[in-house]
């Protein structure tokens, strides 16, 4: 893609919520090359994939030749973003603000490269400034009634927010100020909630720079399910980056699973595939929903871009294995990611006849008469592989590194087994 059209491009995928001047953006990219960032505060010790959307958007720019500066809030996350919260945020010790900074970078690193990507932490310039010279610098380009009417402020208004979290949309105006100056950043990207905070910031650069200083913010749209629930939450919690926290295997579900009134939206947030290639889904969903074309390409899209290639690999031969239930073929850290949120019990090393193995060590069956009819009648799969000798021994060695036993029962009940070392 050429850098001028990305504009145009990011409309067509339904990507921009709000501009501060899309006529001047449009020259201003059609020009040159611009750099522009994004923020990510160190709440936590991984993104989510909420936080992934403005992201994407980032790496689009990217993508068309545009540089990207990634801003981690090593001082803004010291004292918490009031948007999108009804109180006030726990505040955090600054070691573990130092692990959720080392964390967050290597995942942006993962995302970015290290090509043509700049990666920053505001404590580098914000814990520099005194208290005196935030006053006189700053504050006194700030007035209050401007900042109540800032909608991530009017809505705490009625349950109250602190002087530290009012103070909020000030430091990140320094943020777009400093990266102007000394990286030559002309345009903010952020969630919907944050355009009171990005046009506060170009507002500062305008009263300290001049008016005709060229500086732009855009926000994405809040991305809402066909639904009308909030995107990327699930019963299970929040989808994270993080491979510990989400194995790619669920991380790959998730997007698999997506309702077919979703899938072409989400194929144009969250893919770099081409218009055409969309299409061709969209067509693809509407007259074969059931093969669900667009969902696994979807799936596959997104998986490798946060976790790599071999991560679809994995989690596609996870999903056949389940499917047809021939779980002999998975290796023991395919089986930790594929039954991590199945019923497990933990037991310690053994060799044990099977109806007592069900009944009286791991309670899969409620009694040995039921045990023994089951097994009889082909019910019982023991690591993949069906037993019908009610003689059969279970050794906890045989498979999986002696780290796990797989039970099923039936065509889709499992038992993972989990052996103590």
């Amino acid at each position: 893609m050429e850098r001028q059209e990305i504009l145009a491009d990011l409309e067509w995928r339904g990507a921009i919520n709000q501009t501060t001047d899309r006529e001047g953006l449009q020259a201003l990219t059609a020009e040159k090359a611009i750099s522009l960032y994004c923020g990510a505060d160190p709440t936590g010790d991984s993104l989510h994939i909420g936080h992934l959307i403005p992201f994407m958007i980032l790496k689009r720019f990217q993508q068309a030749g545009h540089h990207p500066v990634i801003v981690i809030g090593g001082a803004t996350g010291s004292i918490g973003d009031p948007s999108g919260r009804k109180s006030e945020r726990t505040l955090q010790s600054m070691d573990q603000i130092q692990k959720n900074k080392e964390a967050i970078t290597k995942q942006m690193t993962r995302l970015f490269g290290t090509d043509n990507f700049t990666i920053v932490d505001n404590y580098d310039w914000l814990s520099k400034l005194s208290l005196l010279d935030f006053l006189r610098l700053y504050g006194k380009e700030f007035p209050i009634n401007v900042m109540l009417n800032k909608e991530v402020v009017a809505s705490r208004l009625s349950v109250g927010i602190s002087f530290t979290e009012f103070t909020y949309q000030i430091l990140q105006s320094i943020d777009f100020l400093t990266l102007y100056r000394e990286h030559d950043v002309q345009l903010q990207i952020g969630g919907a909630d944050q355009w009171g905070n990005i046009t506060a910031g170009t507002d500062l650069i305008h009263k300290l720079e001049g008016a005709e200083a060229r500086v732009y913010g855009l926000t994405v749209p809040l991305l809402l399910k066909a639904d009308g629930t909030k995107f990327g939450k699930t019963a299970g919690g929040a989808v994270w980056l993080d491979a510990e926290k989400t194995t790619p295997y669920e991380f790959y579900q998730f997007w698999m699973n997506q309702d077919d009134r979703d899938v072409v939206k989400y194929l144009k947030y969250f893919t770099f595939l081409s218009r055409e290639e969309i299409e061709d889904l969209a067509e693809k969903t509407e007259k074969a929903p059931e093969k669900r074309e667009a969902q696994r390409t979807l799936a596959r899209e997104v998986t490798a871009f946060v976790h790599g290639p071999k991560a679809v690999e994995e989690a596609e031969h996870i999903s056949a294995a389940l499917f047809t239930g021939a779980v002999s073929e998975l290796n023991a850290e395919e089986i930790e990611q594929g039954f991590k949120e199945m019923p497990s019990v933990t037991i310690a090393p053994t060799q044990i006849n099977l109806v007592e193995f069900l009944v009286d060590l791991t309670k899969i069956e409620p009694s040995r008469r039921q045990a023994r009819e089951d097994i009889n009648n082909g019910a019982i799969y023991v690591n993949g592989e069906r037993q019908q000798d009610v003689a059969f021994e279970v050794n906890t060695d045989a498979a999986f590194e002696g780290r796990f036993v797989i039970i099923r029962k039936g065509k889709k009940k499992y038992t993972l087994v989990r052996i103590e070392k």
